[in-house]
């Protein structure tokens, strides 16, 4: 006989339920919580009650705007508050690994980052990891007790089964590795994992040009391309965490080898690889601003030229995907998003010619707000919404 649920526990997972929703949201109405979440609207309002009076959420009448705009007094919107103690976000990108210590609510206490050959150096890159983590939070003057969670973001496809990489193409010195248990080991602190271009959609998300959406892609165009696919509010990964891997759609028979052993994939055409070689041959230094570091490559007539078909070409790969999701925003990452405008006009070009017109006319194109520091805000977010969870 199944016996009903304690009421302890129903309200322990309606309090969750909410907490997690009013994070992901990052601003929702009392009506919304009920909506999303099914809970009826006694059960909402009792268990915001509860949250309110802990600060574990804060309203914010401003930040409603016009909502309820001639229907009277606009609700206010539900937001997290910042809590108490710290958490930490790093980001291993293939060239550099950077590391953040902030506060539960997101705010950033200290920032470091250092060039590792990320890729094929794993116990390095996780020692260097470490040893930032433990130099800021001197320089914060936080003790690791303060940590209530680590998240990190890795740039490879992660076994949600295994929480192990397994491709042989990318990250060929982490194959067999568990990224959360070597960094577990080396904190001496639970770590959360997770693949990077899910995590630079959950940056942009929080803080920066996907504010509010629920159905949207972040792709992260780099070295390679990823994409993060946020389906209906929640992030979608996969049978086993492989999806978004559009780097290895296949553009034709011919073309150079990529690493995947197959010729012609996007990422060999596109890629920020090519736009810095092409910078090279021509004289011209890379950009000052480390967030955006391409953004004067967009203004020279030859690379800027590159940048602009490399947007139609990714735009057509990702015109086969909106017709699949029918997504109402795409936001446009990593090393070769920085170069802004130039790679963004390509790739609506491409949408508007190949995917389905009423997809197309329903789509928005941005360009990522947050520059490379989207993966590492994203793990900081993570850490943060896991922290507020736990208590």
């Amino acid at each position: 006989m199944n016996l009903p649920e304690p009421s302890s526990a129903r309200r322990h997972r309606s309090r969750q339920q909410l907490l997690e929703v009013i994070r992901r949201e990052n601003g929702v109405t009392r009506a919304d919580l009920s909506l999303i979440t099914g809970l009826s609207r006694s059960a909402v309002a009792e268990t915001v009650q509860d949250l309110l009076n802990e600060r574990l959420i804060a309203e914010d009448v401003l930040a409603a705007g016009g909502r309820g705009a001639g229907r009277g007094r606009p609700s206010a919107l539900l937001v997290a508050s910042g809590g108490t103690g710290s958490v930490v976000g790093i980001d291993f990108d293939h060239e550099r690994v950077t590391v953040a210590v902030a506060g539960s609510d997101g705010s950033i206490r200290g920032e470091e980052h250092a060039a590792v050959n990320v890729d094929s150096e794993a116990a390095a890159a996780l020692d260097v990891s470490v040893g930032m983590v433990h130099r800021l939070l001197g320089q914060t003057g936080t003790s690791m007790s303060d940590i209530r969670s680590i998240a990190a973001g890795v740039p490879a496809p992660l076994d949600m089964r295994t929480n192990r990489i397994h491709s042989a193409s990318v990250l060929t010195g982490w194959v067999g590795l568990d990224p959360a248990e070597e960094l577990s080991n080396r904190l001496g602190r639970p770590v959360l994992i997770g693949n990077d271009a899910d995590l630079g959609a959950v940056g942009e998300l929080r803080y920066g040009a996907a504010k509010g959406a629920r159905d949207f892609i972040y792709v992260k165009a780099s070295e390679g391309i990823g994409a993060g696919l946020v389906l209906g509010g929640s992030a979608y990964h996969g049978a086993t965490g492989a999806a978004g891997e559009i780097g290895h759609t296949r553009l034709g028979e011919q073309g150079t080898w990529c690493r995947c052993g197959n010729r012609g994939c996007l990422e060999t055409v596109v890629s920020s690889t090519l736009v810095r070689r092409l910078m090279t041959e021509l004289g011209i230094p890379r950009g000052r601003d480390e967030t955006f570091p391409l953004a004067d490559a967009a203004k020279h007539p030859v690379t800027g030229r590159f940048i602009s078909e490399a947007g139609r070409t990714l735009g057509r790969v990702l015109a086969d995907l909106c017709n699949c999701l029918n997504p109402s925003l795409i936001v446009l990452g990593g090393e070769l998003g920085t170069a802004g405008e130039p790679l963004a006009d390509g790739v609506r070009e491409s949408i508007n010619r190949f995917a389905q017109p009423a997809t197309a006319a329903s789509l928005e194109v941005k360009v990522g707000a947050l520059g490379l520091r989207a993966e590492l805000l994203g793990a900081v977010s993570l850490a943060g919404q896991h922290a507020l969870l736990e208590i």
